[in-house]
C-alpha cells in the first residue's frame, strides 16, 4: 500500500508538472497569436513604393546605417525637418511641425507614435553572423575608451559629467549600447584589475576574439544572458517591434514567451517578413554599392522631388546651405561617445525647412555620398585603432575573423536562426527591387541626373538596354530622312 501510495504521488506530481508546462505554453501561444493577429491586421498602402510625408529609417545596429544617415539623409533633409530626439524615444515627439525624418535604433513599435498612412519605412539588414561579430567588436571598442581612467568608478563618473556638460544624446543613451557598453566596460575593468593583481604576462593567442586576459572571448559573449536577450535575432525582433526597448507593454510578454518557447519564433518571423514586404526600401550591408545606388534612385530621387515641390510652394529663406558634414573628432577628456542626432555640427546649415540644395540631383547626391563615406570610414578606423590600444593584442579585422573556430560560427548561426531566415527574405526583396529599378532606367533620365548608374555597375544587360534606347531613335531618324529624299526624287 505504501509503495502504491508513493507511486501514485509521483505519477500525480509528474502529471501536474506536465499540465503546468503545457498550460504555460498554451498561454504563451495565445499571447503570441493575439499579438500576431493585431500586427498583421494593418491596412496596406496603395503604393508602398511612393515616399510619404514622413520617412522612418529603422536603423538596425551595425548594418552601416550611420553612413546612410550622415552621408545620404543629412545631405537631403535640413535640420529643421528632422524629428527632434530621434534616437531617444523617451523625449521623441512626432507632433512637432515639419517632422519629416526619423532615424532611430528604436524598433518598429515606434510606428504607434507616427501617422501610419503618412509614413514610409526603410531599413538595412546584414548577414547575421557578421552583425554579431560587429556588435561584439563595437561594444568592446567603445567600452575600451574608458580604460584611460584609473578605475571603474572614475570612468562612470566622468561619462556622466560629459553627458551632462554636452547636453546631448551619446552612445550610452542609445539602445542597445546603453546596455552592452556598460556591461563590457565593467568586464574590461575587472580583467584589468586581475592582470594588475597577478602581475603576469598576457597569454598569447592566435585568435584575437579569444584573448581572455584582455576581453571577454567571443564564445563566452554569445552565450551570456545579455546577448541572448538583446543581440541574437536582434534584427527580427527590431523589425517586429519586440526588443526590450519596445514602446508596447505587451511586447515584453511576447518576447519573453518566444525566448522561453523557441518554436513560437516562427510567428515573429512571419510578422517581420510582412513588414519588410511593406517597406519603401530594404538594403543589404554586404551589397554596399548596389544598395547605396538603389537608395539614391528609389529614396533619394523622391526626397529631392518632394522637397523641391515644397520649396516651390513655400519660398525658401535666404541662407547658406552647405553640404559638408563636420565629423566630431573627440569629446573632452580624450574620450569620444559618438554623439548622434543631437548637437551635430553641420557646416552651413540653417533652420530653413526646404531642400538643402535646389540644384541637387541623384547623381550629385551619390557623388557626395561616396566622398562622405570615405571620410567617415577613415575617421572610424582611426578611432578604433586608438580605442583598442589599451587592450592589445586584441585586434579586430576581417583576417582575424577567419581564425575564429568553425564551431563558434555555427553556434552564432544557430542562435540567430530567425535572423538567418529574415536575411534570406531580404535578399529576395532586394534582388526584385533592384531589377525593377534597373528596368526603369532610360537614357534621357540618366543624362539629366534623375537616376544614377555607377560606372562599375553597368552589366551587359543594362548596356544592351542603353544601346537599344540609342539605336531605335537613330534608326527612325535615318528612315525618316531616307523617305524624304525618296519623295523629293519622285516629284
Amino acid at each position: 500500500m505504501c509503495f502504491f501510495a508513493q507511486g501514485c504521488f509521483v505519477f500525480c506530481f509528474l502529471v501536474a508538472v506536465t499540465f503546468s508546462q503545457d498550460d504555460g505554453y498554451g498561454q504563451c501561444e495565445r499571447t503570441v497569436m493575439e499579438w500576431k493577429s493585431a500586427a498583421l491586421d494593418v491596412d496596406v498602402k496603395e503604393d508602398k513604393h511612393k515616399l510619404q510625408e514622413l520617412l522612418f529609417f529603422l536603423h538596425v545596429p551595425r548594418t552601416g546605417g550611420r553612413s546612410y544617415f550622415h552621408c545620404f539623409l543629412k545631405k537631403l533633409y535640413p535640420n529643421a525637418l528632422e524629428c527632434p530626439h530621434s534616437y531617444d524615444k523617451l523625449r521623441f515627439d512626432p507632433r512637432k511641425p515639419n517632422c519629416r525624418l526619423l532615424v532611430t535604433h528604436d524598433d518598429y513599435s515606434m510606428m504607434t507614435k507616427l501617422p501610419r498612412k503618412k509614413t514610409s519605412v526603410v531599413t538595412i539588414l546584414r548577414n547575421p553572423t557578421d552583425r554579431v561579430f560587429s556588435t561584439y567588436e563595437f561594444s568592446i571598442e567603445v567600452a575600451a575608451r574608458f580604460l584611460i581612467y584609473p578605475n571603474l568608478t572614475s570612468a562612470v563618473r566622468m561619462a556622466s559629467r560629459i553627458r551632462k556638460k554636452t547636453n546631448s544624446v551619446s552612445t550610452l543613451d542609445i539602445w542597445p549600447w546603453k546596455y552592452l557598453v556598460p556591461w563590457m566596460r565593467e568586464d574590461l575593468f575587472s580583467r584589468r584589475d586581475v592582470r594588475k593583481f597577478k602581475e603576469h604576462n598576457v597569454t598569447k593567442s592566435s585568435d584575437s576574439y579569444n584573448v581572455e586576459d584582455m576581453a571577454m572571448p567571443l564564445h563566452k559573449y554569445i552565450k551570456d544572458p545579455v546577448a541572448q536577450d538583446i543581440i541574437h535575432n536582434g534584427a527580427t525582433f527590431q523589425v517586429a517591434g519586440l526588443t526590450n526597448n519596445s514602446c508596447h507593454a505587451e511586447s515584453h510578454e511576447v518576447r519573453h514567451c518566444v525566448h522561453k518557447y523557441r518554436s513560437l519564433g516562427t510567428h515573429v518571423l512571419e510578422v517581420a517578413r510582412k513588414r519588410l514586404d511593406d517597406m519603401l526600401y530594404v538594403g543589404l550591408t554586404e551589397d554596399h554599392k548596389e544598395s547605396a545606388t538603389m537608395f539614391g534612385n528609389v529614396v533619394g530621387s523622391q526626397v529631392i522631388s518632394q522637397l523641391m515641390e515644397k520649396s516651390d510652394k513655400e519660398p525658401a529663406v535666404n541662407s547658406k546651405q552647405g553640404q559638408n558634414l563636420h565629423i566630431l573628432k573627440s569629446l573632452p577628456s580624450s574620450i569620444h561617445l559618438n554623439r548622434t542626432t543631437e548637437n551635430m555640427n553641420i557646416e552651413g546649415t540653417s533652420g530653413n525647412a526646404n531642400v538643402k540644395n535646389e540644384n541637387m540631383t541623384v547623381g550629385k547626391l551619390m557623388q557626395a555620398y561616396e566622398s562622405c563615406t570615405r571620410g567617415l570610414r577613415k575617421t572610424q578606423a582611426g578611432r578604433r585603432t586608438t580605442s583598442l590600444q589599451k587592450i592589445a593584442p586584441v585586434n579586430f579585422s576581417k583576417e582575424a575573423r577567419r581564425k575564429v573556430p568553425e564551431a563558434v560560427l555555427k553556434q552564432i548561426e544557430e542562435l540567430n536562426s530567425l535572423d538567418v531566415e529574415l536575411y534570406k527574405h531580404a535578399q529576395k526583396l532586394f534582388a526584385k527591387q533592384n531589377k525593377q529599378t534597373t528596368q526603369k532606367i532610360s537614357v534621357p533620365e540618366t543624362l539629366t541626373g534623375a537616376l544614377y548608374i555607377p560606372s562599375d555597375a553597368l552589366s551587359w544587360e543594362l548596356l544592351l538596354i542603353v544601346l537599344a534606347s540609342l539605336t531605335i531613335p537613330v534608326s527612325l531618324f535615318v528612315y525618316t530622312q531616307a523617305r524624304r529624299r525618296t519623295f523629293k526624287v519622285k516629284i
